[in-house]
């Protein structure tokens, strides 16, 4: 039996199956007599010595996480600076873990939480502890670098293209004597990968969307005004999906909220569905409507995507396995072995490769007028939506979704100093 702890982190927005990772995470090292702790809200629970004890919650209630949506540990968007700026957060970090005798670090983000994973691991090779540290993908953005696509990806853009489809069907109902023209607004700061998934709701010029607005890129009103009213009078109607990250040619956000930036240096956006509404109300004249499904598109458990599934479980049994067997500052990424069928696998790939890297759509994923995806897109896309994997539903006719006890290890170092 392995001597030592493993300690389980989260960071960052969660998605439809980060909960299946967690699980996975649990139960392989429950397999190999592994204790585990996870840190309350992430990374900022280990710094405060908030460690959940997950021996207490019964291995039904593990494997319930699987299809249960949000982050059972809670995470948070705290991001840490070099090793020298935030020296002393590092060291108290490693404090935390020779207390409880953390002996491999999980740490399940995105490309900042890669990072950070990778800072870990070299300030402990520093004060010679022995401490393995894994990056566990996740990102609905689909902007981690190295791996082909990314665990929560698939189940939000499964629910994306789903969520399209049935909107345009019913624009189509109403077109005639209501609404010409419906504003999809899709996540996605800087990599158009949500919006390109909406997609594969239609196939055709002339099927829904008929238009989506990518951040790769520059928004140029005239153009698109030009682009409603030539779909308008053409189909009847038009339908368009827009991500929230569109800047115009001189890179401002066409829906920066206002709101500043957080710590990892993202400007809070929102709202660009309701802008572009307006905006083609009054150019147009058309009656418009529009959506801004935000934390609906990753919190949808009820609609994930069963290979987003499969894979978020096996970045988890991997992630494990990797740390157990020594490998140091690796993440399990998923690699594409065949796109008809089908196929994939789990490798290792450097936290070095990975930390603070961003994947944007490639060109040739993008229509030559901007406004649409390609085949090359399709192909990839189509087979990460593929697959029905829902909660089980009680008699009330909700989703059977579980809650955890949390319950906290004592803690053995004096406060941290906020």
């Amino acid at each position: 039996m392995p001597s030592g702890t493993l300690l389980y982190a989260q960071s960052g927005g969660v998605t439809a199956v980060i909960n299946a990772t967690a699980s996975a995470v649990i139960q392989t090292a429950r397999a190999h007599k592994v204790r585990v702790l996870a840190g309350r809200n992430g990374i900022l629970g280990v710094l405060r010595e908030e460690l959940i004890d997950t021996s207490k919650e019964p291995a039904g209630v593990i494997r319930s996480l699987a299809h249960t949506p949000g982050g059972a540990f809670g995470s948070c968007r705290v991001k840490l600076k070099s090793l020298d700026q935030d020296r002393a957060k590092y060291e108290r970090l490693l404090e935390v873990f020779r207390a409880h005798d953390v002996r491999w670090f999980l740490y399940n983000g995105g490309n900042d939480s890669a990072d950070t994973a990778l800072k870990v691991s070299q300030l402990a090779a520093e004060f010679d502890y022995p401490l393995t540290c894994v990056g566990v993908p996740k990102t609905v953005d689909n902007d981690l670098a190295v791996t082909d696509c990314c665990p929560g990806f698939g189940s939000v853009a499964k629910f994306t293209a789903v969520s399209v489809r049935e909107c345009a069907l019913d624009v189509a109902a109403m077109a005639d004597t209501s609404t010409k023209v419906f504003v999809y607004e899709a996540m996605g700061r800087h990599a158009g990968w949500i919006a390109a998934a909406a997609g594969l709701a239609g196939n055709g010029e002339d099927a829904a969307p008929h238009l989506i607005l990518f951040p790769e890129r520059p928004y140029d009103e005239a153009d698109f005004f030009a682009k409603v009213k030539a779909t308008v009078e053409r189909v009847g109607y038009c339908v368009v999906v827009a991500s929230e990250g569109i800047q115009t040619a001189d890179g401002k956000f066409v829906a920066d909220a206002g709101g500043g930036e957080d710590s990892f240096g993202h400007t809070q956006l929102g709202g660009v569905a309701s802008f572009l509404a307006g905006r083609v109300k009054d150019a147009l004249g058309y009656k418009v409507h529009w959506a801004l499904p935000d934390y609906l598109q990753r919190s949808a458990r009820h609609l994930a995507s069963k290979t987003d599934l499969d894979q978020a479980q096996a970045v988890g049994r991997k992630a494990v396995e990797f740390a157990l067997k020594g490998m140091n500052s690796v993440m399990p990424v998923i690699v594409r072995t065949s796109d008809m069928p089908y196929r994939w696998k789990v490798e290792a790939a450097p936290l070095s490769q990975i930390a603070n890297h961003e994947k944007k759509m490639p060109d040739d994923f993008i229509r030559a007028d901007g406004y649409g995806i390609t085949a090359p897109a399709r192909r990839y896309l189509e087979p990460l939506i593929r697959g029905e994997a829902p909660p089980p539903y009680g008699r009330d006719g909700l989703p059977k979704y579980v809650s955890l006890k949390q319950t906290l290890v004592e803690k053995k170092l004096p406060p941290l100093a906020e």
